[in-house]
């Protein structure tokens, strides 16, 4: 009966596998075609033909939109790990009247929709004349990451002892030095996973970046795949459209791989109190 379980279990895994990496991997063998062959279903690599990668790499704007998107990303993760974790080290530890219901409306804030705010950021980026640029993005997706960077950051720093705040304070440290020098360390795992979490966001953002950009050279990587086109109205290059998103993905696939452990560690933490 263990051995049926463990078989069941273990068949279970290799579906959910399956189920999860199959899009990547046939959006992968996809990438390496060209012409008919685009069209014939094959579940194994049958070519291996870079000219998609090469007709990517080599466009006018393409690059470009890589480097964009790098870098309101990262700006993005930057500001909300700075405001964040600020706004958690008064929300963890000092104690005011309203101290819950903020925590709440935080949360509510976080399960806003993109496009019920649309038009009120628009505006907003209008008034701050920072239209068609990256600055424009970066505010939206920060706005956005914030609250559930506060929540969890909030979360982890209320479960770390309080003795440590107590004995900084003793030797005369500020609530910064505290933040910066004792806190900082203990908060890698839910740093990495909340930056992580948001540079994903605004990587793969897609309704903002087409909303705030009019030109070629300020969209970001997911609008310019959107906007690929062949060399008629009637022709979809799924080919090169297949290498752009591999192109795209692998640094995220990456990113996760390297960071596994912190992120699990980021994911699980507060989930037992000792």
């Amino acid at each position: 009966m263990d051995y049926v379980k463990k078989m069941a279990f273990y068949l279970l895994v290799v579906v959910i596998v399956v189920i999860s990496i199959f899009p990547f991997y046939y959006a992968v063998i996809t990438s390496f075609k060209s012409g008919t062959a685009l069209f014939r279903v094959d579940y194994l690599p049958t070519q291996f033909d870079w000219g998609n990668y090469t007709a990517v790499l080599t466009s006018r704007n393409f690059p470009r939109s890589i480097v964009n998107s790098v870098f309101i990303a990262t700006t993005t993760v930057l500001f909300a790990l700075f405001l964040a974790v600020t706004a958690s080290y008064a929300l963890a530890r000092v104690r005011f009247r309203g101290r819950a219901l903020l925590l709440m409306t935080i949360l509510a804030v976080s399960m806003f929709p993109q496009i019920a705010v649309l038009a009120g950021l628009f505006e907003l980026v209008r008034f701050l004349g920072i239209y068609n640029t990256p600055w424009a993005m970066i505010l939206s997706y920060t706005i956005f990451t914030l609250p559930f960077t506060v929540w969890v950051l909030t979360t982890f720093m209320r479960d770390l002892p309080m003795e440590i705040e107590e004995a900084a304070i003793m030797d005369g440290a500020t609530p910064w030095v505290i933040i910066t020098k004792v806190f900082m360390p203990l908060l890698w795992p839910a740093l990495v996973t909340t930056g992580l979490l948001a540079f994903i966001g605004a990587w793969n953002e897609f309704l903002f970046a087409l909303t705030f950009t009019a030109s070629e050279a300020q969209r970001t990587v997911p609008v310019a795949i959107a906007l690929l086109s062949g060399a008629s109205e009637f022709e979809t290059p799924w080919g090169t459209i297949m290498a752009a998103s591999v192109i795209v993905t692998v640094p995220l696939v990456l990113l996760v791989l390297i960071f596994q452990r912190k992120i699990v560690a980021g994911l699980t933490a507060g989930g037992v109190k000792g």
